[in-house]
C-alpha cells in the first residue's frame, strides 16, 4: 500500500475549492453560498495542514487555528444576517434581494 502524499492533498483541496467556488457563482440561495464559502474555507485549511506536516513546520497549523476561529465569527454573524433578511423579506434568494432597504 502506497503512502497518500502531498499531491493527493493537493488535489482534493482543489477539488473542494472548486466545487466551492462553483457554488459560490452559480447558486442563488444564500445558505448554499454561505456553506460553499465555508467549503473554500477548508480547502484551504487543508491545504495549510498537509504543507506543514510535509513540511515539519507548526506554523501551517497555528494559521489554521486562527482561521477557523474567524470562520466560526463569520458563520454567527452569517447566520444572524440570514435569518434578519429573512424574516423581513420571507425569502433568501439572492436574486429577490437586490436592495437592502425596509
Amino acid at each position: 500500500m502506497q503512502p497518500v502524499t502531498i499531491d493527493w492533498y493537493v488535489a482534493l483541496s482543489t477539488i473542494l475549492f472548486t466545487i466551492g467556488a462553483l457554488g459560490v457563482l452559480l447558486r442563488r440561495n444564500a445558505i448554499i453560498i454561505f456553506m460553499s464559502v465555508e467549503m473554500m474555507l477548508n480547502s484551504a485549511n487543508l491545504l495549510f495542514v498537509a504543507f506543514a506536516r510535509h513540511l515539519g513546520d507548526l506554523n501551517g497549523q497555528v494559521l489554521v487555528f486562527f482561521v477557523i476561529t474567524v470562520a466560526a465569527a463569520e458563520v454567527a454573524v452569517g447566520l444572524a444576517l440570514i435569518v434578519t433578511i429573512f424574516r423581513s423579506k420571507h425569502s433568501i434568494n439572492i436574486d429577490e434581494i437586490n436592495a437592502l432597504k425596509g
